[in-house]
């Protein structure tokens, strides 16, 4: 296996491997059809095995303090996206990916990852694998049909919302339980 920084003809091995380790986690409905771009510059680097890929990992980072990340002192680099092919994992392929753009980044003066997740246990303890500290949190709350009466409504007349997915930050989650998808999205961060 190899590491190395992604290409353009990377783009359908790199949204087949997203979409595929995607469907396993709390993110399951987050499926993109083409690789995103950033505003900023950004590390973006792919694990390759027998020339299909099976592992990415893209960092946005500042040039400037706050510009993509949401905390900290200093030049940060926010993780959109890090996956690996269902197929291939428990492997290291997100460890070593992890590590190789923590090399790339502290050439560049960059002090600290930021991710955030939601609540799949098993992806916030690799995070705290890694040794990402849990920094904070909110919520991502869903409202689909009859969830929508009463709850989110819409005030542009003839526009009736079917699907809503909203941010909450606030203290009263309890008042959403009763929805079908309610997830703990949460911020980690490591610094270096």
């Amino acid at each position: 296996m190899i590491i190395r920084n992604y290409r353009v003809t990377d783009e359908t091995g790199w949204v087949r491997c997203r979409t595929l380790a995607f469907l396993q986690t709390a993110y399951f409905d987050n499926v993109l059809n083409k690789k995103e771009h950033y505003q900023n510059p950004a590390i973006e680097l792919v694990a390759e095995l027998d020339g299909q890929i099976v592992g990415l990992i893209d960092v946005e980072f500042e040039k400037e303090e706050r510009t993509v990340c949401s905390r900290g002192e200093g030049l940060g680099g926010m993780i959109w996206h890090i996956a690996v092919h269902p197929d291939f994992s428990r492997r290291g392929i997100g460890q070593q990916l992890l590590y190789a753009a923590e090399t790339i980044a502290k050439e560049m003066n960059i002090n600290r990852f930021e991710a955030w997740t939601r609540d799949d246990l098993w992806v916030q303890k690799w995070y705290e694998k890694m040794k990402f500290k849990m920094v904070d949190s909110y919520y991502h709350v869903y409202f689909e049909g009859s969830e929508m009466k009463h709850k989110i409504q819409s005030n542009i007349p003839n526009l009736y919302l079917v699907n809503t997915f909203t941010h909450y930050v606030g203290n009263d989650i309890d008042q959403f339980k009763s929805n079908n998808r309610v997830h703990k999205c949460v911020c980690f961060e490591r610094s270096f």
